[in-house]
């Protein structure tokens, strides 16, 4: 049996073990507007426990939907109840009391059921932040290795948020983005990673310093997910914020094709696209006006030349490209 069947086959032994006591329910952290801000999650039937990181993982993929649960969930003093679907997700879209406004900055919504709570940061973004940054997950912040199965599947059950590897410099180019410190942008991660890592990649993002207020858009795993399950969600994002938008993502898949069919959908909209060389980047053609970038550095310092990051910042996290940043005028 090859090390794909063995993995399948104790996916599907936990699957099939007892179920345990205490529920569980994942809520995404979340962008939203003054006037309203969508929540989504998923209810499970066990709590994934493990005294591994493979352990801990594959429980969190085998775990039961919880169907039928009833999800309260409740932002800024506004609650609704919703009923969780067959895969055990909720959506929830909330909205101020009338004639108010949810502040712009970070607070914290909840989501209960009956035996388990969950809370999750929520970045209210105002309207007069300068852009929204759509970025990717494997391979542009954390290095998973997607081109290479074998050292995936490792990255993916053998590691958690605390030994997983950040990509270099990424922390810093994403802390310099915005011209302005006060005038921060918005971020809204959108991965390939299962939703069941909801709680990892927080924590993930929390321990290498990225920005607080990302909002999380993992993939559901399934028949219908194994392609084009990115535009859907950044076609939302767009439709629902109408600001500018910065798309980072790497060259190991299909983030750079992806992200030129936004692009061309959204005319006007894409103020930059950064690729991290991350292999399949031989054909340039790939990559047509974009940020092709082996090192954060060089990402940051286009970022600084284009006005969509801070001078002194990029100097400060990348004193060697301190020199070139200021010689552009």
């Amino acid at each position: 049996m090859n090390a794909s069947a063995r993995l399948a086959a104790l996916v599907l032994a936990l699957a099939s073990a007892p179920v345990l006591a205490d529920p569980a329910v994942l809520l995404s952290p979340a962008l939203g507007r003054p006037g309203s801000v969508t929540l989504q999650g998923r209810v499970l039937a066990e709590t994934p426990h493990g005294s591994t990181a493979l352990s801990r993982n594959l429980r969190s993929l085998a775990a039961r939907n919880w169907k039928g649960a009833k999800v309260e969930v409740s932002f800024e003093g506004v609650t609704a109840t919703v009923t969780s679907a067959e895969d055990g997700n909720f959506q929830v879209t909330l909205q101020p009391p009338e004639g108010g406004s949810f502040a712009p900055g970070r607070s914290s919504a909840q989501a209960r059921v009956p035996g388990a709570t969950a809370s999750a940061s929520v970045e209210i973004l105002a309207d007069s932040a300068p852009f929204l940054v759509v970025s990717d997950f494997d391979d542009t912040l954390a290095i998973s290795e997607v081109t290479k199965p074998g050292k995936l599947a490792a990255n993916a059950l053998l590691r958690d948020e605390d030994t997983q590897k950040a990509v270099p410099g990424m922390p810093g180019f994403y802390g310099c983005l915005g011209a302005e410190a006060k005038a921060a942008p918005g971020f809204a991660l959108v991965s390939g990673s299962p939703v069941q890592f909801i709680p990892r990649v927080g924590a993930f993002l929390e321990r290498h310093r990225f920005p607080v207020g990302f909002g999380l858009f993992l993939r559901d795993f399934g028949p219908g997910t194994l392609s084009t399950y990115k535009q859907p969600l950044i076609r939302s994002l767009l439709q629902r914020f109408p600001h500018p938008v910065v798309l980072v993502g790497d060259s190991g898949e299909k983030d750079p094709e992806v992200y030129a069919q936004i692009r061309e959908e959204f005319p006007g909209r894409v103020r930059a696209i950064y690729i991290r060389d991350a292999g399949h980047s031989a054909n340039a053609a790939r990559f047509p006006d974009m940020v092709l970038f082996k090192d954060a550095s060089t990402a940051a310092l286009h970022a600084a030349q284009v006005g969509l990051a801070r001078r002194e910042c990029v100097t400060a996290a990348f004193p060697q490209a301190a020199p070139r940043v200021e010689e552009t005028p």
